[in-house]
C-alpha cells in the first residue's frame, strides 16, 4: 500500500497516519530516549522528504502530549483489557485514532475511525479491526459532535 505524494489530499494524509502510527508503536517499544533524535532518525528512513509528512509530526506531537489522558480512555474503552494486554501496534493505531477524535475537530469523527480500522487491517493480525473498531465504537459514543463532519 505504498502511496506516492502526488495522489491527492487524502493518499498523503493517508500516508501520514501511517508513519503516525509506526512512529507511536516505535516509541511505545522503545520506551524513552531523546523523542527530537527519535523523530529525526525515524524521518530519515522515510521515502519523502520530512516535509512531506507535516501532518504526521502534528499528529504525533498531540498523541504524545495527550498519551496519559488517551490511555485512560483506552483503559476505559477496551472492557476488561489494560493496555499492556493491547497488542503494540493496536495500542499505537488507538492512540493516534483517539486524538483525532478528541483534539482535532478539523477531522470528522468517521474519517478517523476509518483510518484506524484500515491501518489495522494493514499493520496488526486479521481481527485486529474488530477490535479497534470497537474501541473506537466506545469513544465515539461519548462525542458531542457530528460525526462526519469537521469544523473548518
Amino acid at each position: 500500500m505504498d502511496e506516492s505524494p502526488n495522489k491527492g489530499k487524502n493518499a498523503g494524509r493517508r500516508e501520514n497516519r501511517a508513519a503516525a502510527m509506526q512512529f507511536l508503536y516505535m516509541r511505545e517499544i522503545n520506551r524513552g530516549g531523546d523523542a527530537a533524535e527519535a523523530l529525526n532518525s525515524f524521518f530519515e528512513t522515510k521515502e519523502n522528504p520530512r516535509e512531506f509528512y507535516a501532518f504526521a509530526e502534528e499528529l504525533i506531537a498531540g498523541a504524545e502530549a495527550h498519551i496519559l489522558e488517551i490511555d485512560e480512555i483506552i483503559k476505559k474503552s477496551a472492557t476488561n483489557w489494560s493496555t499492556d494486554r493491547i497488542a503494540k501496534v493496536d495500542l499505537a493505531i488507538l492512540r493516534l485514532a483517539i486524538f483525532e477524535l478528541l483534539f482535532r475537530e478539523d477531522i470528522p469523527p468517521v474519517v478517523s475511525i476509518n483510518e484506524a480500522i484500515d491501518l489495522a487491517k494493514v499493520y496488526s493480525s486479521p481481527e485486529a479491526h474488530r477490535f479497534v473498531n470497537g474501541v473506537l465504537d466506545n469513544v465515539k459514543g461519548s462525542l458531542n459532535r457530528p460525526l462526519r463532519t469537521a469544523k473548518k
